[in-house]
């Protein structure tokens, strides 16, 4: 054979085309898995938001709620649906309106600690204290008719159903107001009304919405 023979080009060791094959496959199965996130991100179920602001105690109904479709992903079994939310359940703590609703911010009414009470306050109460508002009670103890004690505090976290004008609080601008409060409050509490305390609504910053 002369030396000027052409060389046949040797061939392409099998190690190569296994390598390629694998390349082949790791972009497919990314391009895959790139898809399959964007495809979930787009995919929305059913939950409930709070239609309005929902205090501790409260009975969850219908009227409440509302359904809204949302991307939750991983989250979805978070948050209360349709399809979970139990008929009875109670607030057990304060849902702002339009928040999305936590599987655990309502619960079985059996195992709720807190109760409504209605208190008088011996002073005004901020406009910005509403439905949902976390506040103190306090309470100045009476010593004799018109004369009382230092005040102190009488529940240290409270959330307010309602406020209205406390026509009964003759000479003041005082107000009626429906709080919930801890069970383990509820004696002292009564006790402070009955026995004549001067009682004041102290906000806490958390107002409801």
């Amino acid at each position: 054979m002369s030396e000027h023979s052409a060389v046949r080009p040797r061939p392409r060791a099998f190690w190569a085309d296994i390598r390629f094959l694998l390349g082949v496959v790791l972009v497919l199965v990314s391009v895959a898995g790139v898809w399959l996130v964007v495809a979930a991100a787009r995919q929305t179920v059913p939950v409930f938001a709070a239609a309005r602001t929902i205090v501790p105690g409260d009975v969850v109904s219908s009227s409440d709620l509302r359904v809204v479709e949302v991307a939750l992903g991983q989250l979805e079994e978070s948050y209360a649906s349709p399809a979970t939310l139990e008929p009875g359940s109670v607030a057990t703590r304060t849902i702002s309106a339009g928040e999305l609703v936590p599987q655990d911010a309502v619960g079985d009414a059996e195992r709720l600690r807190t109760t409504h009470v209605v208190v008088h306050s011996a002073t005004e109460i901020p406009a910005a204290v509403g439905p949902g508002s976390s506040v103190e009670v306090w309470a100045a103890p009476q010593l004799e008719r018109g004369t009382f004690d230092a005040p102190r505090i009488l529940v240290p976290s409270a959330t307010v159903v309602s406020v209205s004008d406390d026509e009964s609080v003759m000479g003041s601008a005082g107000s009626a107001v429906e709080l919930v409060i801890e069970r383990a409050d509820v004696s002292d509490t009564l006790a402070a009304i009955s026995g004549g305390a001067s009682i004041s609504i102290v906000p806490t910053g958390a107002a409801g919405r």
